[in-house]
């Protein structure tokens, strides 16, 4: 990582910007330091983020930034606040245009705390922490003694509030996973991804993944053995958020050289139900794909919304439907595999046909239903007894939970061989490649955020 142009940087105050080159990439770097006028924003800094942002719009380069910063500078009075005001404002207009990747490496408080909830992507080293209100807040309002850690740290982020989508032992850990990080993004959504040469073959066949899928219905396995089997083998995947929901796996990856972002179920936690977390994990993670230009694949193996009167009063239904209007807002090339369970809801927004998907596969253990069969046979014959509603649901299983309904109607485009994943993924990608669609006649939509 070497400087190629300072922008600014020597003013009184705690940040820095830079044109630096970042692994294969050059990124606008901007950082700001604790260890510099007590870490605290100043009018200064907010000039100094404003001419990183700035710069980084005018070249079309990715906008990078080291967070370390205790709030906004107390001897500056209101001034101090307007800087970190206007720092979130000019990171808010970058977004969609350019990658913003933050890493916060030591303390993110107050105001500046909030900067990380603007970024495209968030890498946290192991000793920092971040929060709106700090620990002594916290005891005065609600009696209750929590530590910087407890409250704010690296874990809570990564496992509970879904800010860090990566971790990293220190910072020069955390400036690798950034460069791993935009070598899979465009410079700017002007341009398409890269795509890099892989000597793995297209048509790679994955006969493993045909024992993937458990005997039993209600088995589990981890959806990552298929996601290793069928990405190129010589570029590693990067899941983002993977200790965050997760019953929904987000992660980029290259099929055929080219990058794609994948929205996947995971049967292995909470057997791959979709709630509050999960669904904001993976409609954040297809819109910042739709941003930058990367083709969507979406893994479907879920039996539906996960129930719970906690869930409805928190807003399930608002919460549930981002998912929905991600996926139908894409304007990507986008392809659906359903590998087992497609029920009710959670079928219709994890990218189902009739939600505008490309192309819809499915491999023969698909099951496209409204319900499964003991739920379906409780309600249509609620009196049967124990014996005949056994037949029922065997009868049910093989009217209805197959591929091969939806396909005669035309909601599956060609059920699979599991052997030929990779091929076929890396064709239908091929197939929309040229997909260009043109949004217009609005500011913007106004989406369940």
């Amino acid at each position: 990582m070497t400087a190629s142009l300072v922008l600014r940087g020597g003013v009184k105050g705690c940040t820095s910007a830079a044109v630096e080159r970042l692994g294969r990439n050059d990124a606008v770097v901007l950082r700001i330091d604790a260890s510099l006028a007590a870490g605290s924003l100043t009018p200064s800094d907010s000039e100094t983020i404003a001419v990183a942002a700035a710069t980084a719009l005018r070249q079309r380069l990715p906008l990078v930034g080291y967070l370390a910063s205790g709030g906004a500078s107390v001897d500056h009075g209101i001034e101090a606040l307007h800087a970190w005001g206007r720092a979130a404002r000019e990171l808010t207009t970058c977004s969609g245009i350019v990658p913003v990747v933050l890493v916060c490496q030591g303390p993110a408080v107050s105001g500046p705390a909030l900067l990380l909830g603007l970024a495209d992507v968030v890498v946290m080293t192991a000793d920092s922490y971040a929060f709106v209100s700090g620990p002594a807040m916290v005891r005065e309002m609600t009696g209750v003694d929590v530590d910087l850690q407890r409250l704010g740290g690296v874990d809570v982020h990564a496992r509970r509030t879904g800010v860090a989508a990566l971790e990293a032992e220190d910072t020069d850990h955390a400036a690798q996973l950034v460069a791993d990080v935009l070598d899979f993004l465009p410079p700017h959504a002007d341009v398409l991804p890269p795509r890099r040469p892989t000597s793995d073959p297209p048509g790679r066949r994955t006969p493993e993944l045909r024992d993937v899928i458990p005997a039993a219905a209600n088995g589990s396995y981890d959806v990552r053995r298929i996601l290793a089997a069928v990405i190129d083998q010589d570029q590693p995947l990067l899941e983002l958020r993977p200790r965050w929901a997760t019953q929904i796996v987000t992660a980029l990856a290259r099929l055929g050289g080219k990058p794609v972002g994948i929205v996947a179920n995971q049967p292995q936690s909470m057997a791959g139900t979709i709630d509050i977390p999960a669904s904001h994990k993976a409609a954040r993670f297809v819109t910042f794909c739709d941003s930058f230009g990367l083709p969507i694949i979406t893994l479907v193996d879920t039996p539906g919304f996960l129930p719970g009167k906690d869930l409805e009063w928190r807003g399930m239904i608002r919460h549930g439907a981002q998912m929905a209007f991600a996926y139908a807002e894409a304007s990507v090339p986008r392809v659906c595999l359903l590998l087992r369970k497609a029920y009710g809801g959670a079928y219709i927004v994890m990218d189902c046909r009739p939600m505008g998907s490309d192309l819809c596969l499915a491999w023969p253990s698909a099951e496209v239903a409204v319900m499964g069969a003991k739920g379906a046979v409780q309600i249509l014959h609620r009196r049967a007894g124990p014996a005949e509603a056994g037949e029922l649901e065997l009868e049910y299983e093989d009217s209805y939970l197959n591929p091969w309904i939806a396909a005669e109607r035309g909601l599956i485009d060609d059920v699979i061989d599991p052997a030929r994943t990779r091929g076929a993924l890396i064709g239908a990608l091929e197939e929309i490649r040229g997909k260009r669609e043109h949004v217009g006649g609005r500011k913007h939509a106004n989406g369940p955020l």
